[in-house]
């Protein structure tokens, strides 16, 4: 079989197939993740402010994060394919929660940026690991619906975070970090304790070897050590220059840019300071509108993944960044809090459209019998650089012309990403 042709797979979604148990650990400890770092999203930029610093140098500390998950994304794809998931992802957890302690006591914004950066070695260690772990037990024919789950853990987080993260805020500016540092160890704790290190047989679909039982996601193969599956994973992996090969992992790259510069770029750094400086609200706004887009994303994600499985990667691809650029251009254009909401609202819901889809389009790629710790890491490489690029540009943009400019580059460059999904054909079978 050749690398780039999918296992006999059903393209149908199976509403009754039943997740294993380990994909339901991830899922809590994702949302875990999610309230902290939502506590974290209103507060980094004007803590990073209150060193007496510009629009731009406060989102480069936003960007400096995603800059360090960028630079280090290829190191995690070996260390997963090298030590497995399971390691790389707790490792991860416990540099970021140092991290985040580390940026409480900065004393000034140069500290600030270097212990910010540095989280983002472990951020893209758990992200990588996560995705992998995810892939190998998703069913094929139920991908879309447990993207949207795992998904959905993260934007409950994020739903609750940021208002809390504003909340805290009152209480100075460093309290949001102690407490994401602690929401992480727990979830390291969580994931070492009821992850368990099991065996992975190879094969084209979800690996289950002889004489395994239903119930395990993961095949227990005959005589299976203890330490192998999970942490020292046996499949050939899928080559990068390989994946490339195919049109739809080439797009899938260019929105998961957009999606990262929007998203994950300008929405964290340019939002919290537009609801200060132009609409005149503290970090109980900024919180709330983070909050506000989190629901929208979560409304999306309660059917997108469903549709995904059945009527295609692309068509929800191509919806969900039509109504995130249109979405993120109006934004910057709003002049009071109650349509910076609605509009906050709207481009959430596109976010949640595609979100499913794209790491479905990635799964369908790989496939559950073999890794691709490389693969995984250039799909969220691109999104980093998304995030990366887009804070900086959109602060440049703000102290030369204005937030519009700058919010409309968001539309810009969705619909690149959307002239690049076009042509390229489908991957669900």
């Amino acid at each position: 079989m050749s690398p780039l042709t999918p296992a006999p797979e059903s393209g149908v979604a199976d509403p009754a197939v039943t997740l294993p148990r380990e994909i339901k650990v991830l899922v809590a400890a994702a949302f875990l993740i999610a309230i902290g770092f939502g506590i974290v999203a209103p507060v980094l930029p004007q803590f990073a402010q209150s060193f007496h610093v510009s629009v731009a140098a406060a989102a480069v500390v936003v960007s400096v994060f995603a800059f360090t998950r960028l630079l280090f994304a290829p190191l995690s794809g070996v260390l997963v394919e090298r030590l497995g998931e399971r390691r790389t992802y707790i490792l991860g957890i416990l540099i970021v929660a140092a991290s985040s302690a580390a940026c409480a006591f900065a004393q000034n914004y140069w500290q600030l940026l270097l212990f910010r950066g540095l989280g983002g070695i472990g951020s893209t260690m758990f992200t990588v690991s996560a995705m992998g772990l995810l892939i190998r037990l998703a069913p094929p024919q139920a991908r879309g619906r447990v993207s949207s789950l795992y998904a959905g853990s993260f934007l409950l987080g994020n739903i609750t975070g940021p208002a809390a993260g504003g909340l805290l805020a009152g209480f100075g500016l460093q309290l949001p970090f102690l407490v994401y540092a602690g929401a992480l160890l727990l979830v390291a704790l969580l994931v070492a304790t009821q992850l368990p290190a099991v065996g992975a047989a190879t094969g084209t679909g979800p690996a289950r070897a002889k004489g395994a039982g239903p119930a395990s996601g993961l095949a227990r193969a005959k005589g299976a050590g203890p330490a192998s599956g999970l942490e020292k994973p046996g499949q050939e992996p899928l080559l990068l220059r390989t994946a490339l090969g195919v049109p739809a992992y080439r797009a899938v790259l260019t929105s998961s840019f957009a999606n990262g510069w929007s998203a994950f770029g300008i929405r964290m750094a340019l939002v919290p300071l537009f609801a200060t400086a132009a609409l005149g609200a503290g970090p109980e706004v900024a919180g709330i509108s983070l909050a506000v887009f989190a629901i929208g994303t979560g409304v999306a994600l309660m059917f997108s993944g469903k549709l995904a499985d059945t009527w295609g990667r692309k068509p929800m691809i191509l919806l969900g960044l039509a109504v995130n650029g249109v979405g993120m251009g109006v934004l910057g254009f709003t002049g009071d809090v109650f349509w910076f909401f609605a509009v906050s609202l709207v481009a959430g819901l596109g976010s949640g459209l595609m979100g499913p889809a794209q790491q479905a389009t990635v799964a369908d790629v790989i496939g559950n019998g073999r890794s691709g710790g490389k693969v995984l890491a250039t799909f969220q490489m691109t999104s980093d650089f998304g995030a990366i690029i887009g804070p900086i540009a959109a602060g440049f943009l703000v102290d030369t012309f204005s937030y519009g400019v700058a919010f409309s580059m968001a539309t810009a460059v969705s619909l690149v990403a959307l002239l690049f999904w076009l042509p390229a054909r489908e991957t669900r079978r």
